[in-house]
């Protein structure tokens, strides 16, 4: 798999994100949703990057600089055709890299409480993430599970 920096410009990648845009309206409610869209993933604080198994799209993360120590995972998502297959693990490891490498000290997520992301927490659990409270801008909410690791 090519996990490779991304212009969000590719039709694929628009979908991938839309999809996901919409599958979290459809799960939480919107004063919950904190996604973003893809304009606001083009900001110049955010780096996007796309993973790709040949020529078909397999999931898509970003990093959100914070400050000059803390970093945001966002826009994390695996295409429906490789669900179950070890995406979601390569780009969490990839971006811990990522987040190391670009110097930061932790690294920082907001997820749903709802059932539907229960495999996501279990994941980031996995992977050294703790819970903690809200972070930067977040509000308490009771629809938000706020996480965070040392990178």
């Amino acid at each position: 798999m090519l996990i490779k920096q991304d212009d969000l410009s590719d039709d694929c990648v628009i979908g991938l994100l839309r999809e996901h845009l919409s599958d979290m309206y459809a799960t939480s409610p919107p004063e919950s949703v904190h996604a973003l869209d893809i304009p606001a993933l083009k900001a110049p604080n955010i780096t996007f990057f796309s993973a790709w198994q040949g020529h078909m799209l397999a999931g898509c993360v970003a990093l959100k600089k914070l400050n000059s120590t803390q970093a945001e995972l966002k826009s994390m998502r695996t295409a429906h055709g490789f669900r179950n297959q070890g995406v979601a693990s390569r780009l969490l490891s990839f971006i811990v890299n990522q987040a190391k490498e670009q110097g930061y000290e932790s690294l920082w997520l907001e997820t749903g409480t709802q059932d539907y992301f229960a495999a996501a927490r279990q994941l980031y659990t996995k992977f050294g993430f703790e819970l903690c409270g809200p972070f930067s801008d977040y509000q308490p909410d009771p629809n938000s599970c706020f996480m965070r690791r040392k990178v």
